[in-house]
């Protein structure tokens, strides 16, 4: 069993105990210690900030042409936080009861705490940054509800709270950058990690405009590249999300920590055709005032508007009346489902759901004219007051999808369908973030830790804000106190030069294939074994099928590949192939591990494994565990399990009822 380092004490003493007793370091010293940051998004950018203020010296990477492009900028919803403004009943145990509640049991109790206790302090350093938090009428902060929870715990900004958290952090970000303490390097992208005496001491990357390949040292690595989700090619990530830095610390001896659990958001704009190589999402928040509907009757071609409100099926609400609209991702994405293979989705695939606001259109409108003193309102006056709510609330929303639907969202439902959103998956790490490879740190979505087998909505901003503004400054200097001894060491090292080499000849390996099918081609394959056969539904059959296939396609990926252009120069199908077969590899460990866990729970739904309404049925006694995978050699891997302890939170069947 692996060993968590999770501190002994009471739950709600363990962070504080922690930071009273941990290794520090002195100025001085910190000006010694070089640390790599990759990846710089709401966890990067956050780490860097904070590490380079605390005088560390860091250089932070990403492959973007600036850190305002990271995929954090698409969060819309919001951020949780346990503030209680809303006086509703929420604390920090609240938010960990909730937090543990919806990862289905699967996460672990000290982290997720920590998580829940320093969430107030992050909307603090936020509104401090100058984050334009929606407020209320009077000044203070507004707060919106979010799916598994009955509070009013999720901060936002309309609908581009990630965008605004993110240029919060790159302001602070970029400070650091102007006082010399962190160096910049945009267009660059990790290849692999160098180990030098069993520690982390640095990273092999490639200058993406001119193809170079650069040594580059560090006391210790941090990686915040965020998840997996393009795994299954259609996903709300961008295009450019990759697996390859974590990929590449995975193969050097880092733990791949709960591959299989990806989360299926159920409000995203539904696939449109064949050529599509991207998704849309509406963000979660609109569940907060939309209802989700479809006909009472199959295959019912009416326009959502002729459909009489006693032929509707409002099937959320009728399933679980304590939750209704918001119950979690992976509930109400399988219930979406449910009801469109059941012959009731709507729409020209009749792969979609309703969302409607037209109830709450009508509810903001009036109490509008209440505050407006109008008396007897028309419903055109009721209707214009209640858009103009709307529209302040979720405006930016609703263009979007207007713009991509050519439907205005006003006057006619929304519809939506699950899809590939984030991963809860990622690489193992413990308690002070630090993976199985001495001085590799991982932070935000690219490691496992918080989140167990389902992610609560506006939980991901959270914990990369978490990672990097108040975790990884206190943890990290546990692990650089015993370093301040170690001289920066010249990237003329055997290990660097050994590394460098292997990163190059496979490099050359993919330009010589010369075959005849595109990356994107492969890519999209992939895409679709692990859509139909580790997607929404799973089952062993399926799972026996899908790893036999991607190893064949791996075969294919490896002696047809189409690679354009040359190795030296600006080349992003070079970039993107490199990409695609570190995906192809994660998608079978991605199936392995859905094979090898027997039950089901939270978005890892095995078929064979569910209650008789169809629910998620866990199975305690056998896998109530981390499944934490070491890679061995090609198609190898040995399973390690963290034993998951729950001291406070007892485990049940899951209801929303």
């Amino acid at each position: 069993m692996l060993d968590a380092k999770i501190p002994e004490g009471n739950l709600n003493s363990k962070w504080t105990d922690y930071k009273g007793h941990c290794k520090l370091v002195n100025p001085a010293n910190k000006r010694r210690l070089e640390v790599i940051i990759v990846g710089t998004g709401l966890a990067g950018a956050s780490a860097a900030a904070s590490l380079g203020e605390l005088g560390y010296k860091v250089k932070a990477f990403c492959f973007q042409d600036s850190p305002r492009r990271a995929h954090s900028i698409a969060a819309q919803g919001g951020i949780n936080a346990a503030k209680n403004y809303q006086n509703d009943g929420d604390s920090i145990f609240r938010l960990f009861y909730d937090t543990i509640k919806g990862g289905d049991y699967r996460s672990r109790e000290g982290n997720v705490h920590r998580l829940a206790e320093v969430s107030a302090n992050i909307i603090d350093q936020c509104v401090a940054q100058g984050v334009p938090f929606a407020r209320e009428y009077g000044g203070l902060l507004s707060n919106r509800s979010f799916g598994g929870v009955q509070v009013q715990r999720t901060f936002y900004a309309a609908g581009q709270t990630g965008q605004q958290l993110l240029i919060g952090a790159y302001q602070a970000l970029e400070r650091q950058v102007a006082l010399g303490n962190v160096a910049m390097y945009s267009r660059h992208e990790m290849l692999d990690v160098v180990l030098i005496d069993g520690k982390t001491r640095g990273i092999i990357c490639r200058n993406l405009i001119t193809g170079e390949l650069e040594r580059h040292f560090g006391h210790a690595v941090l990686l915040c590249t965020g998840g997996y989700g393009n795994v299954f090619y259609l996903s709300t990530n961008a295009m450019g999300c990759n697996v390859t830095a974590a990929w590449k610390a995975h193969k050097k001896g880092a733990y791949f920590g709960n591959p299989c659990f990806t989360q299926i958001h159920p409000t995203c704009i539904p696939v449109s055709g064949e050529y599509q190589s991207k998704l849309t999402l509406m963000s979660e928040s609109l569940r907060n005032d939309g209802r989700i509907w479809v006909p009472k009757k199959q295959n019912d071609a009416r326009k959502p508007n002729d459909i009489p409100e006693d032929e509707r099926d409002y099937y959320l609400e009728r399933r679980y009346p304590a939750f209704g609209n918001l119950v979690p991702r992976d509930v109400a994405s399988r219930a979406a489902k449910e009801r469109c293979d059941a012959g009731y989705g709507v729409g020209s695939s009749k792969q979609a759901v309703y969302l409607d606001y037209a109830d709450a259109i009508q509810r903001y409108g009036k109490i509008e004219a209440g505050k407006q003193g109008i008396h007897n309102p028309s419903s055109e006056q009721i209707k214009q007051l209640g858009d103009e709510v709307v529209k302040e609330k979720y405006g930016n929303l609703f263009d979007m999808y207007e713009k991509i639907t050519g439907e205005n969202p006003y006057e006619v439902p929304m519809r939506i369908y699950p899809a590939v959103h984030y991963t809860m998956g990622g690489l193992w790490v413990d308690y002070e973030l630090q993976t199985t490879v001495p001085g590799l740190y991982c932070l935000g979505e690219a490691n496992f830790s918080d989140h167990g087998a389902n992610r609560l909505g506006a939980s991901a901003l959270m914990q990369g804000l978490a990672d990097g503004y108040f975790v990884i400054p206190y943890t990290i200097g546990n692990y650089l106190a015993d370093e301040i001894r170690t001289k920066e060491i010249p990237t003329t090292h055997p290990e660097f030069e050994e590394t460098e080499k292997t990163v190059a000849a496979r490099i050359e390996k993919l330009m010589s294939i010369k075959g005849n099918e595109t990356v994107e081609s492969l890519h999209k394959r992939l895409g679709k074994i692990m859509w139909d056969k580790c997607g929404m539904a799973r089952n062993a059959a399926g799972l026996k099928e899908a790893i036999e296939e991607i190893r064949a396609l791996k075969k294919e990926f490896w002696s047809n590949v189409k690679i354009p252009g040359s190795i030296d120069e600006f080349n992003p199908e070079l970039d993107k192939a490199g990409r695609v077969a570190d995906f192809i590899e994660l998608g079978e460990l991605m199936c392995i591990d859905a094979l090898e866990r027997n039950e089901s729970c939270g978005g890892h739904f095995r078929e064979e494994y569910q209650t008789e309404d169809g629910e998620a049925k866990r199975d305690d006694e056998n896998y109530m565990y981390v499944s934490a995978w070491e890679y061995k050699a090609d198609e190898q891997w040995d399973l390690h399990k963290e034993e998951l302890k729950y001291d406070v939170v007892h485990p049940t069947q899951r209801s929303y009822k």
